[in-house]
């Protein structure tokens, strides 16, 4: 399957979605001021210095390994790729320490490719998507829960995910606007039932400045097939998650390193017609 994908997957190009990737992480951080004393930036950026020069004394960096690491980091700010970088490498760590006293759903990283202001949608929807939507059909169901047990009614679902191609909508050429993304209301019931199709497995860009690394470091760009979701209700923390598929290719061996067992789905087919359907409660802590 992912050779047939390939040429459609190409199509995304580290230009293209490193450019999208930034212009979405700027127009958030333009609402957020910066809140780390000097103390804290001292003692991060100190130790994080302090890091890298134990590796280049461990490691016996020498001037041309050196020499290659400055271009690499000034290539791939050209790129526009830093978003990519961090979110990839990096940010499934700083998740799991925010995360790591909540009693909810287990949280996963935003990622590079959400978009806010997705179209409202009902408790019972089908996400915007063409005519004839490639991939299998799937029905994801289930309630929005606090970590009490309790339904939480007008709690919202933020979703998007990647197409059957592994492409997602505002980041790939010839894809309507909010393909495969919506924001869903629950019912009074806290019950969701959303339809879509099954994401697709995909390589993170290769053709800039993190796939040399990649090629460098003779690793694979795979991630596995996996829906996004943002839960949020009144007086909880907001939920971000995302969701797998047993069996899936690349489960075992993300390049993000994202995957958690808590959040693999399980589909059984469908009685009365083509695609799968899973159920799964989404959790979300008290503030």
């Amino acid at each position: 399957m992912t050779d047939q994908l390939a040429p459609a997957r190409l199509q995304t190009t580290a230009s293209s979605s490193g450019a999208s990737a930034t212009a979405q992480f700027l127009s958030k951080q333009r609402d957020q001021a910066p809140t780390t004393d000097p103390e804290r930036v001292s003692a991060l950026a100190g130790e994080l210095i302090e890091a890298a020069r134990q590796i280049i004394r461990r490691h016996r960096v020498t001037y041309d390994e050196f020499d290659a690491l400055k271009a690499w980091l000034i290539q791939i700010g050209l790129d526009g790729e830093w978003p990519l970088f961090l979110d990839v490498w990096l940010e499934q760590t700083v998740e799991q320490v925010a995360n790591e006293e909540r009693g909810g759903t287990k949280g996963s990283p935003e990622g590079p490719y959400f978009v806010p202001d997705a179209p409202r949608l009902p408790a019972d929807a089908t996400l915007p998507m063409r005519a004839n939507e490639p991939g299998i059909p799937l029905l994801f169901q289930g309630r929005v829960l606090s970590t009490a047990g309790q339904p939480l009614p007008g709690a919202t679902i933020e979703m998007w995910q990647a197409d059957d191609a592994g492409t997602y909508s505002q980041f790939a050429p010839g894809l309507p606007e909010w393909n495969l993304r919506g924001t869903v209301v629950v019912g009074d019931d806290a019950r969701f039932s959303i339809r879509t199709v099954e994401p697709s497995p995909y390589e993170i860009p290769t053709d800039g400045s993190c796939g040399r690394l990649i090629a460098a470091a003779g690793w694979h760009a795979w991630r596995p097939g996996h829906l996004h979701v943002r839960v949020s209700a009144p007086g909880h923390h907001t939920l971000t998650t995302q969701l797998y598929f047993k069996g899936g290719s690349h489960v075992d061996s993300d390049i993000a390193g994202a995957v958690k067992p808590e959040l693999i789905l399980d589909p059984t087919p469908v009685a009365d017609g083509p695609g799968r359907r899973v159920g799964y409660d989404l959790v979300v802590d008290p503030v």
